[in-house]
Parts: C-alpha cells; structure tokens; sequence
C-alpha cells in the first residue's frame, strides 16, 4: 500500500505528466484543482501539511530537471528539517511567528519551518522569479499556510515588517547591479558585491529587535575576499550566536560544502551574549548522535533566548 506521500506524488506527477514541457505549469494546475476540490489523491485517514509537503516537492523536483536552470535549487530535505528544529527551539514562547524568506525559490524551505511550529505563523516570501512564486502559492494553499508573496529582487526595497525569523538559503555570487548595491554597507570600494553578503544585510534590516536570521552559507564564508567588509557588518550590527558545519555528506565535494550562520538583530536592552555556538552537525543518518546534537542545541538556545 502506498504512502499518503507517494499518493500525492503520483497525483501531482499524472497530471503535470499530461504535457512534459508544461510539467511545473500543469502541477500548479493539479494543485489548484486539489484546493478548489475538484479532483484529489486518494489518502488514507488524515493527511498532514508535511505529507503534502513532500509529495509536492518530489514533483516540483522532477519538473526542475527538467525545465528550470541549474542555479535554482531546491534546498535539501534534511538541512531543511534541521533549521526548523533549530527554529522551534529559539522561538519556545511566541504565540503567533513572523517568517521571511528573501530568495524563497519554490518556498520548500519556509513551508518546512512554517509546518514544524507548534504555533501559528504567518510569512512573506520574495522570489524574482515568477513561476516558482506560483509554485509557493500553490503550495501554501494546500498546506494552508499564510504566505505572502513579493516577485521582485529581494535586493531592492522591500515594504515588509520586520519579522522574528528569517530563512535563507543564500543564492551564491556577484551581485550585478552596482547602482542598486551603493545602497549597502557591505559594498565593496572596488568591484562587484556579493549577492550572498547583501542578502544577509537585506535580511537583518527587516528582523525585529532580538529577531534571528538563520542562512546557509558556504563554509568558506569568512575566508573571501570581501571578508573584511562582512566582518565590519556582523560586528556592528548583528550577534553571532552559531556557526554549524554541515556534514560533508550532503555534499559532492569539499568545495561545495555548507554551514548554517545564525545571527541575532540586537535590542536596546541589555541581551545575554553567551559563546558563538561553533559545532560540526553529525551524520543525520546516527540516530543517537543527532538526539545529543539536538540536546546541545536546546540548551544553547534557553541560553541564547534569556
């Protein structure tokens, strides 16, 4: 007997299937069509938000295989599932949660952290492409998840308020636009910015007092060449609460490997400032290991929320 997921996949995969190069337009179609209730997978009991989650990202992976560019990315499951656990963790006492997503992509990532809580939340995503922005519509429909949407440059003004969590997987490079990044700290005297850097100032600007922004970075970070610049930056306007290497295995190759950077917006009241949490995420697959990893890190949050 299939899963509920493997029901939603199959659902979604049929329909979109209809016209091979249409795939991730026809999915939104079968999404919508499953909203509005006119046709739907056969489930069994109960479906929850991360059953239709998955099913959903399957599909959405097969169709970028096939027709979306090689930058976008879907951020993997287990990292994903690691920053919502991170994320329940630094926000035990808030009764309704504001999310932002400054390069949501498909929005698999903020759906994963906005399904994990255990309250309500609500979240703007900013995605410059069009079609993904209709593939997290879709998404939170479903998921009945309350996300508001920006297509535009998430690099240019944003008109949201501020927010108690951000998520980022950080799209990665040169940020073209010199104009536009003259309006930033983090531009550099000579040269292009990098993307990577102004989307982590974008992000803190629209964090509430002692908000957190949690990015995936690469791991060699703060050993580029515009290093300096993010230094200054971090030190004047943010905490540096932790810094987690993640594990090699998710990865192809060294040069591609990744860290969570969780940064913390200060307030005018006097905050606790305990170590920079510097740690090597185990291997997800140790079962054992993640339950100390994860009792590590509930105690450096009660430690980091004080």
């Amino acid at each position: 007997m299939k899963t509920n997921t493997e029901q939603i996949f199959t659902y979604l995969d049929e329909a979109a299937s209809k016209d091979e190069s249409l795939y991730l337009e026809q999915l939104i179609v079968a999404c919508q069509n499953w909203t509005e209730g006119t046709a739907s997978p056969e489930m069994q009991g109960d479906v929850t938000k991360e059953e239709i989650r998955r099913g959903l990202q399957l599909a959405i992976l097969k169709g970028m295989r096939q027709n979306v560019q090689a930058h976008h990315q879907m951020t993997p499951d287990a990292i994903g599932m690691l920053i919502a656990r991170i994320s329940s963790f630094l926000l035990p006492q808030k009764e309704m949660v504001q999310l932002l997503d400054p390069a949501a992509g498909t929005g698999n990532l903020l759906l994963t952290v906005m399904n994990s809580l255990e309250v309500p939340a609500s979240s703007v995503a900013v995605e410059i492409d069009e079609l993904l922005a209709r593939l997290i519509v879709a998404g939170a429909d479903l998921m009945e998840q309350t996300i508001r949407i920006y297509v535009q440059d998430a690099l240019r003004p944003l008109l949201v308020d501020p927010v108690d969590l951000a998520v980022c997987d950080l799209p990665v490079g040169y940020y073209p636009d010199d104009e536009n990044a003259l309006n930033f700290e983090m531009m550099p005297a000579d040269g292009h910015a990098y993307a990577h850097h102004l989307f982590i100032e974008q992000t803190i600007h629209h964090l509430k007092p002692e908000g957190y922004g949690i990015f995936i970075v690469p791991s060699s970070l703060f050993e580029s060449a515009q290093a300096g610049e993010l230094h200054t930056y971090l030190k004047k306007h943010t905490i540096i609460r932790g810094i987690l290497q993640l594990p090699q295995t998710l990865f192809k190759n060294a040069a591609q490997s990744k860290s969570l950077l969780i940064l913390q917006k200060p307030s005018e009241r006097a905050m606790p400032t305990p170590d920079v949490l510097l740690a090597t995420v185990p291997d997800m697959t140790d079962k054992q290991a993640m339950i100390s990893f994860f009792n590590k890190m509930e105690d450096w949050a009660k430690e980091s929320t004080k």
